[in-house]
């Protein structure tokens, strides 16, 4: 059961980074939970095919992606945005409104760009992946990575100073 063992091991190290990519692509903390469960099996199942030629992370989020997309076409929806309807206090009302119309505006602005570079923003960001890492799970190079963050980037500032004007 080395296999096992292995997988195991790689859930105790991995399994945060890819719940966070889940959760950036989901919006939706239980279902980040359950695909982050099925990516596990998915890996514990296909182990023997993992050939070492990215980082165990890009692997695990590239089977992460595949079961969103899945998850998707099976329900024929589109990404919703997160909202947590709960309010800390009273006190905190305006300070949760501002916070939250901000949060709003950058997944506005973040849906205005292409998908990879949305994708790199999302590794980036919330799955606090490197550069060779997100190379690897789009299938490009580590600098086309920084290269996109940074474009993209420029393009968010634009966007975002446009709004507010």
């Amino acid at each position: 059961m080395a296999v096992r063992g292995d997988v195991e091991t790689l859930y105790r190290q991995r399994a945060l980074a890819v719940y966070k990519y889940l959760l950036c692509l989901t919006h939706d903390q239980a279902l980040a939970e359950d695909l982050t469960v099925d990516t596990f099996e998915r890996a514990l199942s296909g182990f023997e095919r993992f050939r070492g030629d990215c980082t165990p992370t890009a692997w695990l989020c590239a089977i992460a992606k595949r079961l969103w997309y899945g998850e998707l076409r099976r329900k024929r929806q589109a990404l919703p945005l997160s909202e947590d309807d709960r309010l800390v206090s009273e006190e905190d009302i305006e300070r949760e409104y501002v916070r939250r119309e901000d949060k709003m505006a950058l997944y506005r602005a973040l849906r205005t760009l292409d998908v990879e570079t949305r994708e790199v923003f999302y590794l980036r960001l919330s799955g606090d992946m490197t550069f060779e890492e997100i190379g690897d799970i789009i299938g490009r190079s580590a600098v086309w990575a920084r290269v996109a963050y940074y474009r993209g980037k420029e393009k968010l500032k634009e966007r975002m100073r446009r709004d507010d004007e």
